[in-house]
């Protein structure tokens, strides 16, 4: 268990029981002994009922309808981990009833939704956090404090990855775009574009040109890591991309996929470009530039490997630190580390993608 150093338990309710919730937020919730899962809400009361059993305080009372569970004034913070068309409204609805929320990435199926998440936010005082718990990985850190720092310069030119070769989830709603709002792009591009901006510490967008693709989607008994897709259901995009440029003239490539001939596979990283330096993390992070006259390339170690009683699996996974440094953002009253409004301009990016493949025509931003 983690120590939070708070005096009374943070009461906690989870809305949507599904994947996320028990891979994620649940078990990492539950190191942290500051707080109390004390409400559990899902439209199949099982999965309610068995999170209740597995994660759930001894009076842990089990929920169908969210509202329901919103009118408990007893819990102050909710986890919204339900398909993405229902982000926005449930996320607006636990803000007015006056609980912080963390919401599961996306932040929300369309950028009015999200823009409405942050306007809730900030009328009615509470803090709101979006799941990007890949911020939270040893390299990203790493690469961030370089960034901060100024050792990359000015970043002018940047890559987003999210590609599988073949990895398409078949299971929950991940194929259905009523649902989700898209595939590869709003699922593992979202990661990748957010720790490309938050790297850049750049939230100025100009223009956006996309290309979505239904290539491969239609293939029967498809070779898969989850096995073949039924594409009668494979209603969303197999891959994606996008074209960005900023108001300064930085740009940014970003690369979603499912599905796609390609043996270069990599997701939730980044490629930066800057005028002192560059950096990438297709094998482990590695910072590339010119000193002294010599072109370099530097692989900082991020691992415990070499010290021999210290046990590196022992360290704390991104989304047990993502659980623990948002609690302890509403103990002390501080901001989260992920913004609403970061979260937004992520959002609003890839809704630009999708409005572009389908017009044909660029997107501008005002």
């Amino acid at each position: 268990m983690a120590n939070c150093q708070c005096g009374d338990k943070v009461r906690v309710g989870i809305i949507g029981c599904g994947g996320i919730a028990n891979g994620k937020h649940m078990p990492g919730l539950a190191k942290l002994d500051c707080v109390e899962m004390v409400a559990f809400c899902d439209i199949i009361e099982e999965r309610a009922q068995k999170a209740a059993a597995d994660y759930g305080s001894k009076d842990a009372k089990v929920y169908t309808d969210y509202r329901e569970l919103l009118e408990d004034k007893t819990i102050d913070v909710v986890h919204i981990c339900t398909p993405n068309r229902s982000h926005g409204f449930i996320t607006v609805d636990a803000l007015e009833a006056g609980k912080h929320v963390m919401c599961e990435k996306p932040m929300a199926k369309t950028a009015a939704d999200a823009r409405k998440m942050v306007e809730t936010a900030k009328r009615t005082g509470k803090k709101l956090t979006i799941g990007y718990q890949n911020r939270y990985r040893p390299d990203s850190e790493y690469l961030y404090t370089l960034c901060r720092n100024g050792e990359l310069g000015d970043i002018y030119f940047a890559k987003a990855h999210a590609i599988r070769r073949r990895a398409v989830p078949t299971w929950g709603v991940f194929l259905n775009e009523e649902e989700q709002g898209g595939g590869p792009l709003i699922d593992i591009g979202t990661h990748a574009l957010d720790l490309t901006l938050w790297m850049m510490d750049n939230y100025e967008v100009k223009s956006v040109l996309g290309s979505t693709f239904h290539k491969l989607s239609s293939r029967e008994n498809a070779a898969n890591a989850w096995g073949p897709w039924d594409p009668s259901k494979f209603t969303v995009e197999d891959s994606a991309f996008g074209f960005i440029v900023m108001k300064n003239g930085a740009t940014i490539i970003l690369e979603s996929s499912w599905a796609l001939n390609t043996l270069q596979v990599g997701e939730a990283i980044t490629t930066l470009c800057g005028t002192e330096a560059g950096a990438d993390m297709w094998e482990g992070l590695r910072i590339n530039g010119e000193k002294y006259g010599k072109l370099y390339i530097t692989k900082p170690g991020l691992d415990a490997s070499g010290v021999d009683f210290y046990d590196a699996s022992a360290q704390e996974s991104p989304g047990d630190k993502e659980a623990r440094l948002w609690i302890e953002c509403i103990i002390n009253d501080t901001e989260p580390l992920v913004k609403p409004e970061q979260a937004l301009v992520v959002t609003e990016i890839l809704e630009a993608i999708y409005e572009s493949a389908k017009t044909g025509k660029a997107v501008y931003f005002e």
